[in-house]
């Protein structure tokens, strides 16, 4: 429900919270459980269950098609203050102790819990751990997140460490589009699809660089996506957090029903490319270029839309109350790391009863948005814990 604020303490820019950009990284954690909680019930995704919705289909693809790439930048958008405050050797500390440790227990705890479910296996767990460890798969779940953050966070610190000057260089000459939103637009269309495109061509965009069988996957086309979006994201929050582009008043939050029609123009043309590959091409494993190159441009310029959206519309009503999200907010690190756990228990615990897709689905989705809401309420009643999530 969106309602005027009449307190302070949700005022953009007050305290040391960002309040809209923090609403927008919960929104993408929001999105990431709905994306898990519809997955299993889809036609053409990794649907596991005989229950399914074609309209799950779209939610997934819509969700799966930008919502990585845009937390990536919202991560990004931090970087510089943090930088500048801690120094680049603290820095390397603080994210090794918020995103590191998560990491090494959301693989070593939390994903084996999660997985020995989903594997269905005849294994004891104590069995099934040790042939994780030694043999594989070993999943890593959402967590792959983290490292590849983590990663993107220590090459900052380097870049910061090496020449001091070429972060807040790099700013500035972002800077320089704030009264300019449709070039700042059109030129991160054009930067997405540069740092897409070719990756996508040469691997698909299936496949998944992963060392060996230890849980440090990444998806391989948008390697170079991700790392690009969260550059940029350094390079935004090199300016100001509460001014510049992301100024509440600024031409970027001024436009966000423009970069949101953008977007859902975008995701039509990926819908349709999508049933040109089921419906009409004649050989459905193996689509011509012309069709992956379709497909590979459509997907850049839907994140670049996208990204825009997602900030631009909570900057541009920040004086507003998003009461879910403000009630998530605290919460949203934690839910995304421990919301694997209930997920495919939930899944499994539904699986067999010959219930309606949509019962399974707010099983699922509801349960463990909740479930995994209330542990980190429980969790961050541990002060070591609280510091961390």
């Amino acid at each position: 429900m969106l309602k005027k604020s009449d307190g302070a303490e949700l005022a953009a820019g007050t305290g040391t919270r960002v309040v809209p950009l923090d609403r927008a990284r919960t929104f993408i954690t929001f999105l990431v459980v709905l994306y898990h909680g519809v997955i299993n019930y889809t036609y053409f995704g990794i649907g596991g269950d005989r229950m399914r919705w074609l309209g799950f289909d779209l939610i997934a693809l819509f969700n799966d098609s930008f919502f990585m790439a845009c937390m990536f930048f919202i991560s990004g958008l931090f970087v510089h203050d943090s930088l500048a405050r801690r120094g680049p050797a603290n820095f390397l500390g603080s994210r090794a102790w918020r995103l590191g440790i998560p990491y090494l227990v959301s693989i070593f705890v939390l994903m084996p819990i999660a997985y020995y479910r989903y594997h269905v296996t005849e294994l004891s767990f104590p069995q099934f751990y040790r042939h994780m460890v030694t043999v594989g798969p070993w999943s890593s779940g959402s967590a792959w997140f983290l490292w590849v953050l983590l990663a993107l966070n220590a090459i900052a610190a380097l870049i910061w460490a090496v020449a001091p000057r070429a972060i807040p260089a790099l700013g500035r000459l972002v800077d320089g589009f704030r009264q300019r939103p449709m070039a700042a637009f059109a030129t991160f269309l054009i930067f997405s699809i540069v740092i897409y495109l070719p990756l996508r061509l040469e691997f698909g965009d299936a496949a998944w660089f992963v060392p060996g069988h230890y849980p440090l996957p990444i998806q391989t086309s948008r390697i170079l996506l991700y790392t690009g979006y969260f550059f940029t994201g350094v390079a935004v929050g090199a300016i100001s957090l509460r001014g510049g582009i992301l100024a509440e008043d600024g031409e970027l939050a001024k436009r966000w029903m423009l970069w949101l029609t953008c977007g859902l123009a975008f995701y039509g043309v990926i819908l349709l490319l999508v049933y040109v590959h089921h419906s009409v091409l004649p050989d459905f494993r193996s689509p011509p270029l012309w069709w992956h190159t379709a497909y590979g441009l459509a997907f850049a310029m839907f994140n670049a839309a996208m990204t825009f959206t997602v900030p631009a519309l909570f900057l541009r009503f920040a004086q507003s109350r998003f009461r879910f999200l403000d009630a998530m907010r605290p919460s949203a690190y934690g839910i995304y790391l421990v919301h694997f756990v209930p997920l495919i228990w939930l899944q499994y615990l539904v699986y067999e009863p010959a219930l309606p897709v949509f019962a399974k689905f707010a099983i699922v989705f509801l349960g463990t948005l909740f479930i995994s809401w209330g542990a980190t309420i429980l969790l961050r009643r541990i002060p070591l814990v609280a510091r961390m999530i």
